[in-house]
C-alpha cells in the first residue's frame, strides 16, 4: 500500500481528515448516523495508517495481523448489521477489503505491498471494480438537486448527509488508490 512518497501523505491526510469528520458526526442526535459515523471513523483512521509510507515506519507482521483481526471482526459486526440495513453491506465489503490488505501486507516478504504480488489477483480486481463504481456512484450523488425548501436547513456538523457523502466518496477514492498498489 506504500506507493509514492508524496501521494503515500495524501492519502493519509485525507484518510485521517476522513477519519476525524466522521468522529464529529458520531454526535448526531440520530442513533443509527452515529452508529454508521463510528465505523466510518474506524476505516478512515485504519486506512491512513495502512497508507504511511514504509520509508517512515514498516509495522512489523504482528501489526497486520492486529488489522486483520480488528478489521475482521468489523467485518462480522457489519454483517450481523446488514440485517436490517442495506448500507452495512457496503461497510461489510470496505471492513473485508480492509482485513484482506491487511493479510497481504502480513504475507508480502517486505512486510509492505506496493510491488505487486501482495494478494489474490482475482479478489483484488474484484475490490477494485466494487469501490470504482462505488466512487462513480457515490460522486454522481454529490452533484446538487433542487430542494424544495430552497433555504439551509438547520442541523449541526452530525447530521449534514453532503458532508457524509463526501467523507464516503473520500474513503472510497482512498480504497481505490490502496488496492491498486497491492
Amino acid at each position: 500500500m506504500h506507493g509514492p512518497g508524496s501521494a503515500a501523505w495524501l492519502l493519509v491526510a485525507l484518510c485521517a481528515a476522513t477519519g476525524a469528520y466522521c468522529l464529529l458526526r458520531m454526535r448526531s442526535g440520530v442513533e443509527e448516523q452515529r452508529r454508521t459515523a463510528g465505523s466510518e471513523a474506524l476505516m478512515g483512521f485504519g486506512m491512513a495508517l495502512m497508507a504511511i509510507p514504509a520509508a517512515v515506519i514498516t509495522p512489523p507482521r504482528a501489526a497486520w495481523a492486529l488489522y486483520a483481526v480488528v478489521f475482521g471482526a468489523a467485518a462480522l459486526r457489519a454483517l450481523w448489521a446488514s440485517r436490517s440495513s442495506a448500507h452495512h453491506l457496503h461497510h461489510l465489503v470496505g471492513t473485508f477489503a480492509m482485513a484482506y490488505m491487511a493479510v497481504g501486507m502480513a504475507a508480502a516478504p517486505s512486510g509492505h505491498a506496493g510491488h505487486g504480488g501482495a494478494g489474490a489477483p482475482l479478489v483484488t480486481g474484484l475490490l477494485l471494480l466494487y469501490f470504482a463504481g462505488y466512487v462513480l456512484w457515490s460522486g454522481a450523488r454529490l452533484v446538487p438537486v433542487a430542494t424544495a425548501g430552497g433555504g439551509p436547513s438547520a442541523s449541526g456538523w452530525g447530521d449534514r448527509p453532503e458532508l457524509a457523502r463526501a467523507c464516503r466518496l473520500s474513503m472510497g477514492i482512498g480504497m481505490v488508490a490502496m488496492l491498486l498498489t497491492m
